[in-house]
């Protein structure tokens, strides 16, 4: 079945001084100075990610557009900027 919806989370890295991702969004690694870097690059690479390593060409003939289209759970860092 066609996965829907995928999560992208910003964490930050004390010791580089960086945000990276984690996300369950295949081919998506991210690591930004700041929040509206990291935030401009997934907007134009999630879509594009998703598309190539989650869809089967067979998915993208056989399915109606509305079902293609994902849904993006953005979770930027709140309080402690920190991610397990």
């Amino acid at each position: 079945m066609l996965q829907r919806s995928f999560f992208v989370r910003a964490c930050w890295d004390e010791e580089a001084k960086v945000f990276y991702s984690e996300s369950d969004i295949e081919g998506l690694h991210i690591e930004t100075e700041t929040i509206a870097e990291f935030e401009e690059i997934m907007r134009a690479s999630a879509i594009e990610l998703i598309i190539a390593n989650h869809v089967s060409p067979q998915e993208m003939s056989s399915t109606p557009m509305k079902d293609l289209v994902p849904s993006i759970f953005w979770q930027p860092p709140q309080g402690e900027l920190v991610c397990a």
